[in-house]
């Protein structure tokens, strides 16, 4: 079911997040890699997660082979189970991103693009060293449901665009220049390909993401996301001590002196970050270092934003870091910012960053065609 030519050349685009939805896709954590005394507390908060989502729209989780039953046993009956292969389960940087076109009789069409993957950076930069499985996740997704494919040669992972379906992306320079990723391709190129790819007419640059954010990259959904059009949230903190300062003030600068597609002048808001938060000892000593995945070293910061949340069909999923202060600063912005929306608290969220990421990381949506 691929498509030749690109998405931009049969019609398609990329769908704002927060527009309906047919089901969300995940998969099931069990790296002893990374995930800490063998994914067991990861896989109850992937639990928790599925089982949010699944309040709202219908969700699929895959699991391997080795580990179908368990993720079953886990899991609401309302959930489907899917078996499939892979590295790890960071779907929304694994997974297709969904586009969508219109057909003349005004029917919507849904289709996929298969991007490559090289593990967030390579053999040497990498987080681990095989990834042969996890390049095809996103194939087979689009084979189950029967979906076209648009395959792409360009290295992309979905955590490091965020749209807001009419014409505007946000994405970071530290991510998609880095050399690890696309060596041989100009900021210019890059461009070009996201507007060809993604259906859209205009790119705003942030120049980094989240400080500690070493394992992406610099990842833009743990930085900066739209809410609707015109408005975007973004990752920030009060003190001047802390190195994410340097980087949201930079952020704000960007955002506060650029327009999206359309022309408007973007609204900022502000979300305060947690902590900061380190790794424990103990954390770090429950995660088996064999040297096929990066190293979980004691005292290394979490990545830890509350812009990494889901925006599921008519509710918001929203991590909790166990910061009591900015767990419910970050609840109070929400529920201002999405307010025709019900906010749902993932508590035990610390555990999905221990592993590089959050709710947005390990979530990818299915746009539902009208």
């Amino acid at each position: 079911m691929e498509i030749k030519g690109t998405p931009e050349q049969h019609g398609y685009w990329m769908p704002a997040e927060w527009e309906s939805h047919s089901q969300c896709w995940m998969g099931w954590p069990e790296r002893f890699d990374n995930w800490r005394d063998n994914a067991v507390h990861a896989q109850r908060v992937f639990s928790k997660v599925a089982t949010a989502i699944s309040n709202f729209e219908p969700v699929t989780v895959c699991a391997s082979p080795a580990q179908w039953t368990n993720a079953r046993s886990q899991l609401p009956p309302n959930i489907r189970v899917v078996e499939m292969s892979m590295n790890d389960s960071w779907f929304r940087d694994t997974g297709p991103t969904f586009v969508v076109n219109k057909s003349a009789s005004g029917a919507q069409n849904l289709a996929g693009i298969d991007w490559n993957f090289n593990s967030w950076g390579g053999i040497d930069d990498g987080c681990y060293k095989d990834w042969t499985l996890d390049v095809r996740v996103a194939r087979k997704i689009l084979e189950i449901e029967k979906v076209f494919r648009f395959p792409h040669s360009m290295i992309l992972e979905g955590g490091s665009i965020h749209v807001d379906g009419e014409g505007t992306c946000l994405t970071t320079e530290e991510c998609l220049l880095n050399k690890n990723r696309n060596p041989d391709m100009t900021k210019e190129q890059i461009e070009d390909n996201l507007k060809k790819y993604l259906g859209v007419r205009k790119i705003i640059w942030l120049p980094r993401g989240l400080f500690g954010d070493d394992d992406t990259n610099g990842h833009i959904d743990n930085m900066c996301c739209f809410v609707k059009p015109g408005v975007v949230l973004l990752s920030w903190t009060n003190d001047k001590s802390d190195l994410q300062y340097e980087r949201s003030i930079e952020a704000l600068s960007v955002l506060s002196n650029t327009t999206d597609a359309n022309g408007r002048k973007l609204e900022v808001i502000k979300l305060h970050i947690p902590g900061p938060l380190y790794m424990t000892d103990e954390e770090a000593a429950g995660v088996i270092q064999d040297g096929e995945a990066k190293p979980r070293e004691p005292g290394t910061r979490l990545a830890a934003s509350y812009v990494n949340f889901y925006i599921a069909n008519g509710g918001i999923i929203t991590p909790q870091f166990g910061d009591e202060k900015w767990d419910n600063e970050a609840v109070r912005v929400l529920k201002e910012t999405f307010p025709d929306y019900e906010v749902v608290k993932i508590e035990g969220a610390r555990e999905i960053v221990l592993g590089g990421g959050n709710i947005h990381c390990i979530t990818q949506q299915q746009p539902a065609i009208k």
